[in-house]
């Protein structure tokens, strides 16, 4: 199981993204997703998480702003960030708990799996 993150890039303050983050491999289901930032320097902290049941859950910074999305059919998770802030400059990673998928005939759950991360650049 592989996590791929992609639609980082520079924006200026106000400005919208939208991240995408496709869950690749023999993918049964997935339980809980979710996008995490860090700073160069900083701790890893949380954006926004989303359920198997599509419940979401915001940090403060992102309330209003913010809204993640899931598409299981393609297992593929998003990450709609509109009034882009220059403090949201960061490195998006997504992330993804409880993923059930296929080995052979096997199936197997695997658990806490990361992107590659996406930079976003938010400019004043």
């Amino acid at each position: 199981v592989q996590l791929q993150a992609s639609g980082g890039g520079l924006v200026q303050a106000g400005g919208s993204l939208r991240l995408s983050c496709a869950a690749l491999g023999s993918i049964i289901s997935i339980d809980n997703m979710g996008w995490y930032r860090q700073v160069l320097g900083k701790q890893r902290e949380l954006v926004a998480t989303i359920t198997r049941n599509s419940d979401t859950n915001y940090a403060d910074s992102g309330k209003g702003r913010f809204t993640i999305s899931r598409d299981d059919a393609k297992n593929t998770l998003y990450l709609q960030m509109n009034k882009l802030r220059p403090e949201d400059t960061a490195v998006y990673y997504c992330h993804a708990d409880r993923v059930w998928f296929a080995v052979g005939v096997t199936v197997t759950e695997g658990t806490d799996y990361w992107g590659q991360g996406t930079q976003v650049t938010v400019s004043s």
